[in-house]
């Protein structure tokens, strides 16, 4: 059980931070923890074991995001903490720019993004996490794409990001 947590206690706060913003990330990551520990028993194995923690963690995140009745709030203490994405990682002011605009995407939204474009993970991998079909992902991460893009104006249209 400890090799286990030392393995995912990284991935599961960074995506709890991610989520639901540093003031409350400690909290979603202990309660993944319990979760975790208390259902391990009974994990049948018909996805990844990363797959089905990734699942924990981003339930208990919208969870929590609900229980709260309210959309992330970042400040000061919000996502500046994390490590930005490499090409935004020179650019400090635009760094900011982004991590307040991902935090003004509904959770849903900010889920897909921050599982496939900062975690990396496939749609189906996504899919398999948010528990819904590949198209429902990828037309999802196609909205939150385009939201983000509204929000940031023209801040990534130099770089051509997508």
């Amino acid at each position: 059980m400890e090799r286990l947590y030392h393995q995912y206690k990284r991935r599961v706060f960074g995506m709890a931070h991610r989520i639901v913003g540093a003031s409350d990330a400690e909290e979603v990551a202990q309660e993944v923890f319990v979760r975790i520990f208390r259902a391990l028993a009974n994990f049948r194995g018909d996805s990844a074991l990363s797959t089905w923690i990734y699942r924990l963690t981003v339930n208990a995140a919208l969870s929590h995001l609900a229980k709260r009745g309210r959309r992330q709030e970042v400040g000061d203490d919000g996502l500046t903490d994390m490590p930005a994405p490499p090409t935004v990682a020179r650019d400090s002011a635009l760094a900011a720019r982004i991590e307040a605009a991902l935090a003004e995407l509904p959770p849903g939204y900010r889920a897909i993004l921050v599982l496939h474009d900062v975690e990396g993970l496939s749609h189906e991998e996504c899919a398999s996490i948010l528990e819904c079909r590949v198209g429902t992902c990828k037309s999802q991460l196609h909205k939150a794409r385009a939201r983000m893009r509204e929000l940031l104006g023209e801040s990534l249209s130099p770089g051509g990001a997508s």
